[in-house]
């Protein structure tokens, strides 16, 4: 059995999770609290980590895929061609692994950086900018793109090369 990656439908991520769980699916999505500004005041939300996309586990071989994606939520299964894509296993149980204790670090635009803790520890990218006293915006590659994500610069240390 292999991760593979489901996009839905926008802000429909829940209703995906949801009707492919009732399916007999073995689902995940990873959440992730944010700072965000609402009514002019900080507030922490908790979100969905990629926006728009969510990991099913799925034999190859025996699974009938055309259930998927005609489920309520789901637009499509991502794939490279006529190829599914697959998420190794050891990809998720890092985004499912612990949170350690970071450093802060003083980084500028363009160093190269790895998360040292929470959902994305392991993952590395280049430090854009710093996003107010606490928090940085980092680009990394995932699923074949590039993603700007947002973590406390405690959770970054540099890489020297």
């Amino acid at each position: 059995m292999k991760w593979y990656v489901i996009h839905t439908r926008p802000r429909q991520e829940e209703r995906a999770l949801e009707n492919l769980d009732r399916q007999g699916y073995e689902t995940w999505m990873p959440w992730m609290e944010v700072e965000k500004i609402r009514s002019g005041r900080i507030a922490k939300v908790i979100e969905p980590m990629f926006s728009r996309y969510l990991f099913i586990r799925l034999d190859h071989v025996t699974t009938n895929w055309g259930p998927i994606r005609s489920t309520l939520g789901v637009s499509k299964l991502v794939t490279f061609g006529n190829q599914a894509a697959s998420i190794p296993e050891e990809f998720v149980q890092m985004l499912r692994g612990t949170p350690l204790k970071g450093a802060k670090h003083i980084l500028k635009q363009g160093d190269a950086v790895e998360i040292v803790q929470g959902p994305l520890k392991g993952v590395r990218g280049i430090f854009e900018q710093q996003d107010g006293e606490l928090r940085a915006m980092i680009l990394i590659e995932l699923i074949n793109q590039s993603h700007k994500v947002q973590v406390s610069m405690q959770e970054l240390r540099p890489i020297n090369y």
